[in-house]
């Protein structure tokens, strides 16, 4: 497959995880540096180098958002749920996000704030595309993510391994600062999209349904920056 962008593209190489066949670079922005050093690192990988025309880049990469830069690559190298449970304490669960800039950003929080391994439903959310990868800053490259199975057999694993299930919800019964400060111990965070939060079993089942309290008028959060005040609450210390 093609990721493009210049972080994603920094991330592969830093991540190490993809193989990478062959680069395609922009002419025109030849003499960036960012994109001279990216160069320099493709060619001490042995990687080709072929200089285009930003709009055989726009063809290649299916996008015009390409910044000058776009990798053949290895397809993303799922982990097994199996292998996530038995090796984390910290799990962040993904239900109907179907945004793929969504996906991205969420996934791009995660890293910063320590949940490293996240968990994909096979329906409901997109895959590790290139467009999340994009919308990822190339963090995806860092994380451990699994796509095996659906949100209940998630949800059930988690519970079985001893897991903290977290939901996140406007209707939560307690606020997260609350929440965060009962959970201790393997946690997993769950959270919805915008449109569908997580399903009703989820909710129904979880040991703590927790929302975010807000103080202005808008009805709402983004569902990414929701995720992201959930996870930097969760990464806090707890007095």
């Amino acid at each position: 497959e093609f990721l493009y962008g210049l972080n994603p593209a920094f991330e592969v190489l830093r991540g190490n995880r993809r193989q990478i066949s062959e680069a395609f670079l922009g002419q025109r922005a030849k003499n960036n540096p960012r994109l001279q050093k990216l160069a320099t690192l493709l060619e001490a990988r042995s990687v080709p180098v072929q200089w285009a025309d930003r709009g055989k880049l726009t063809q290649i990469a299916g996008s015009g958002e390409h910044q000058g830069a776009v990798l053949a690559v290895s397809p993303y190298p799922y982990a097994s749920s199996h292998e996530i449970f038995s090796t984390n304490e910290r799990l962040l669960l993904l239900d109907n996000i179907e945004d793929p800039q969504n996906l991205g950003a969420i996934l791009r929080s995660a890293e910063v704030f320590g949940f490293a391994s996240v968990l994909l439903p096979l329906k409901g959310v997109p895959g590790i595309y290139p467009s999340v990868v994009k919308a990822s800053a190339g963090a995806t490259e860092h994380l451990r993510i699994a796509r095996d199975h659906n949100a209940i057999a998630y949800f059930r694993a988690a519970r079985a391994d001893g897991f903290t299930v977290l939901a996140l919800d406007a209707g939560g019964g307690e606020s997260l600062r609350e929440a965060a400060r009962n959970t201790k111990g393997k946690i997993l965070l769950v959270t919805g999209g915008e449109d569908t939060s997580e399903g009703r079993y989820i909710l129904n089942n979880a040991d703590l349904v927790a929302r975010i309290c807000q103080t202005g008028r808008v009805n709402s959060l983004n569902a990414s920056v929701a995720a992201g005040v959930a996870m930097h609450e969760l990464s806090q210390p707890q007095g």
